[in-house]
């Protein structure tokens, strides 16, 4: 059974920088893909970034510039660099792991960004 375990999340004020991190059970390479989702209260859960097995990313407009998603083979995470935020990232932040037609999910970190 594969396991997502977020952390990283916290409150900080506009403009600030916060660092989440996704550690996998199993080597995060043997994912097809990877990624970042938030889900702010009342809205439906969107794609913040993604990142393939091969390296290539992908991001959502409104975080182009501002965050990086990256990988850690090392300590075996996805992470996700979040800089210049803004009250509308406010939600809580989901990792998800692509194996085949199976979808993994971690069960969250909440990100708080105060005006």
């Amino acid at each position: 059974q594969v396991q997502l375990v977020e952390s990283g999340g916290g409150l900080v004020q506009t403009g600030a920088s916060l660092n989440v991190s996704c550690a996998a059970s199993g080597s995060i390479f043997s994912f097809k893909a990877m990624g970042w989702y938030r889900q702010a209260p009342g809205k439906q859960r969107e794609l913040v970034a993604g990142i393939t097995n091969a390296g290539s990313t992908n991001y959502a407009d409104s975080v182009k510039g501002r965050f990086t998603i990256s990988r850690d083979a090392v300590k075996n995470t996805v992470n996700l660099q979040m800089n210049s935020l803004k009250p509308e990232d406010t939600a809580v932040y989901y990792c998800k792991a692509e194996r085949g037609w199976t979808y993994y999910w971690g069960q969250g970190t909440q990100v708080t960004v105060s005006s």
